[in-house]
């Protein structure tokens, strides 16, 4: 998979091994696990074995799974990760997720970001249906769901296993056709 997605500030691409370093560190924030299902890997090798699945999934040739590294375009600094991972191809439907070390937080890169990947999923891969979820105390990641144009759908209760314990989740989604309403 060569896909390669741009903003105003961002360059988006297929994460490598060569990104261990800076996943692992992002990781291992304790401010980007609180809300984060994942958890903090124990070491270097446990990030790896993570990173590998990925990269495998990008490269299969599939097209199911696309994880991403967020950089700025001017630094190329690594501001994060973000997802998508399609469902059956019938219905149409991905979910995606992110996560932005803190250093980068309240600077609009998470809704850019997710902006760009939204219009990757409608435009080039033809989705009816994009998903995402957060913990209900994620107030950061709402407000970026929602300045992207996504709607709550509902609420799930005591779905998330977090460090701090069980969470409710808030579901989100929005269509091919709320795109077509309101551009991205």
């Amino acid at each position: 998979m060569n896909s390669k997605l741009q903003t105003e500030r961002l360059l988006i691409s297929p994460i490598s091994m060569d990104d261990l370093q800076q996943i692992h560190e992002l990781h291992s924030l304790p401010e980007t696990d609180k809300f984060n299902t994942l958890g903090i890997p124990k070491n270097v090798e446990e990030t790896k074995l993570i990173i590998k699945d990925w990269v495998e999934k990008n490269n299969s040739g599939q097209e199911k799974n696309f994880t991403f590294k967020i950089e700025e375009k001017e630094s190329k600094a690594f501001v994060g990760l973000i997802a998508m991972n399609l469902g059956m191809p019938k219905f149409k439907i991905a979910e995606v997720w992110y996560k932005l070390h803190s250093n980068f937080w309240n600077k609009g890169y998470a809704t850019e970001s997710l902006s760009r990947m939204l219009k990757f999923g409608f435009e080039e891969l033809k989705l009816h249906r994009i998903e995402a979820g957060c913990a209900v105390e994620n107030i950061g990641s709402i407000r970026v769901l929602e300045k992207a144009g996504m709607t709550r759908e509902g609420r799930k209760r005591k779905v998330l296993p977090l460090k701090d314990g069980w969470s409710d989740n808030f579901h989100y989604a929005i269509l091919a056709a709320d795109v077509k309403k309101s551009p991205l």
